[in-house]
């Protein structure tokens, strides 16, 4: 069978990756794919520019899986899940992993997901909603702070402002507004209680229709638990950023924890999306914050997260594509989840001047020997190939470039794996963090420190 991959980060990288190594799997159209996917075995990229064959009246991503007879789809980004592109797909009668629109809208609308959050009783913190300016930033001067201020809409992980005093608040309430940062994205907040904890994400199978919920086999099946760190600098220190690496498991969760989780948050959820009618086959991450109450939602969002993906699929000891087929038929409550035992910890090396402006264009150097030695996987995020004359091969394209993702029967090994393959990747001004899954490395959800 064709699988087509919508998608040009780590995470479709890591996707594509794991598609492949199916044995039913022939070919991974990757649209349109980066550096990465472009040598990956059986993988190939294509442009959406490049195909003459595409027509006006029809979805451009949905010629190209007719074109290439792909058998099924799986969508990585946020965006085109809003906009409807799972429909698309359906309608052309092409199984698609990833949530039609109306489910989609739990990430691109913030309010959409805390309403749904306290109609359905999903843990989460209170939260009120403003359009307007002055009445958001008077509801901050009545109820003090720390407060967490969140654009409405998609934002690209650039929408959440963590404020440690009422003056951050109301500076972040007229940025998000009035300053352009997130374009409309911020015509509408979210002001929510800050949550003290540490944070987890919950990668999670869904398989939900009306049809398997009246079968009794609509469910949600969670991942192992993972940790994304999101500020720029070693102690989580900094500004935030769309993740500076990731590890997976987490001894830190227990047992009671993740039933816990599952009894007020992800049943919950699954009851939701059940009585909402939403047709949601594919992937949610639920943002976690393990509070002294328990686990509480901080956000959901539609699809694998980026770079918890890097780290949580390596250690799938089980066919993605099996998997995904009982996503879209409606067997995944029967379907056999088998996990390698051991870590997996990828650290992801970025652009300097990342998340702000930074340079592109930079050549990438591999020691490969010392790559190979690691065991480490290279998930390509930021970089193609440079196709001119005088080729350099690897080049940057953007801020966060690549992450090394590295195995370890004990969380040291996989640890020192990792950074290893990281010393062995070189370009002009590259970063990372070196604390990647060390204690008090990722309180993403801190009030912010300076570096």
């Amino acid at each position: 069978m064709n699988v087509l991959v919508v998608g040009s980060g780590g995470r479709e990288h890591a996707i594509a990756w794991k598609i492949a190594q199916s044995d039913d799997v022939e070919k991974v159209v990757c649209v349109p794919g980066n550096g990465g996917t472009a040598t990956e075995k059986k993988c190939v990229n294509i442009e959406i520019k490049d195909c003459k064959y595409i027509t006006e009246n029809e979805n451009p991503y949905v010629c190209i899986a007719k074109n290439e007879q792909c058998d099924m789809v799986v969508i990585g980004p946020e965006d085109p899940l809003a906009e409807g592109l799972s429909d698309c797909f359906w309608n052309a009668g092409i199984p698609c992993i990833g949530p039609k629109k109306d489910g989609a809208q739990l990430e691109a609308s913030k309010n959409t997901s805390k309403e749904f959050m306290k109609k359905y009783g999903v843990a989460c913190a209170e939260s009120k909603t403003f359009s307007d300016k002055n009445a958001a930033q008077e509801y901050i001067r009545q109820h003090g702070a720390p407060l967490v201020v969140k654009a409405d809409g998609l934002a690209a992980g650039k929408g959440v402002v963590v404020a440690a005093t009422v003056e951050d608040a109301l500076n972040a309430v007229s940025d998000l507004m009035e300053g352009g940062r997130v374009g409309s994205a911020g015509e509408t907040l979210v002001i929510e209680d800050y949550l003290e904890g540490v944070e987890i994400s919950v990668l999670c199978a869904v398989s939900v229709t009306k049809e398997f919920t009246d079968a009794g086999k609509s469910t949600i099946v969670p991942f192992l638990p993972s940790r994304d760190h999101k500020r720029l600098y070693d102690g989580a220190k900094g500004p935030n950023t769309g993740g500076m690496g990731a590890v997976c498991p987490l001894s830190d969760v227990t047992e009671e924890i993740m039933e816990q989780f599952k009894t007020d948050c992800l049943l919950p959820t699954l009851r939701g999306m059940q009585e909402e009618g939403f047709d949601y086959r594919g992937f949610i991450f639920f943002g976690i914050m393990i509070t002294k109450d328990g686990p509480k939602v901080l956000e959901y969002n539609v699809r694998l997260g980026d770079p918890e993906t890097q780290a949580v699929l390596p250690l799938m000891d089980f066919d993605f594509v099996d998997m995904c087929r009982t996503i879209v038929n409606g067997s995944l409550n029967s379907f056999t989840f088998k996990w390698k035992s051991g870590f997996q910890v990828a650290p992801v090396v970025v652009s300097g001047g990342y998340p702000a402006s930074y340079q592109k264009g930079k050549a990438i150097t591999f020691d490969n020997a010392t790559i190979d030695k690691s065991g480490a996987k290279i998930f390509i995020a930021g970089a193609n190939l440079d196709n001119q004359e005088n080729s350099k091969g690897l080049v940057t394209t953007g801020g966060r470039v690549l992450a090394c993702s590295a195995f370890g029967k004990m969380f040291e090994e996989a640890r020192k794996n990792a950074y290893l393959a990281v010393n062995a990747v070189t370009f002009q001004d590259a970063f990372f963090r070196t604390d990647i899954g060390l204690p008090g490395a990722a309180e993403s959800n801190a009030i912010p420190k300076s570096k």
